[in-house]
């Protein structure tokens, strides 16, 4: 179900994470699952300090971004060449997550 992802510019791996972080489903280059546990601990310390809650949360490392784009208890980390890309990248999440079971 994530194959479409592949498909858009400068995306290199996009995986699903369960609750626990156990990768369900991935494509692309291998996930580093440990990067999407770090970025939701993160997350869920902020949003516990400010409220809300989250809609995505971008990391930008050394070897490019990470989008962390929560769906119910699961969580899709998309990788992508650069910062520049997101809009593109987000663009194709929103059209992808419905389809997602």
């Amino acid at each position: 179900m994530l194959e479409p992802l592949l498909q858009v510019r400068g995306v290199r791996q996009a995986a699903l994470l369960n609750a626990a972080g156990a990768v369900l489903e991935a494509v692309g280059d291998d996930p580093d699952a440990s990067v999407a546990q770090a970025g939701r601990a993160v997350a869920g310390s902020l949003i516990s300090m400010l409220g809300g809650e989250l809609q995505d949360l971008l990391i930008d490392l050394d070897g490019g971004p990470v989008l962390l784009t929560p769906h119910g208890d699961r969580t899709l980390m998309t990788t992508f060449d650069d910062v520049a890309s997101l809009g593109r990248v987000r663009f194709a999440i929103k059209r992808l997550l419905p389809d997602l079971k």
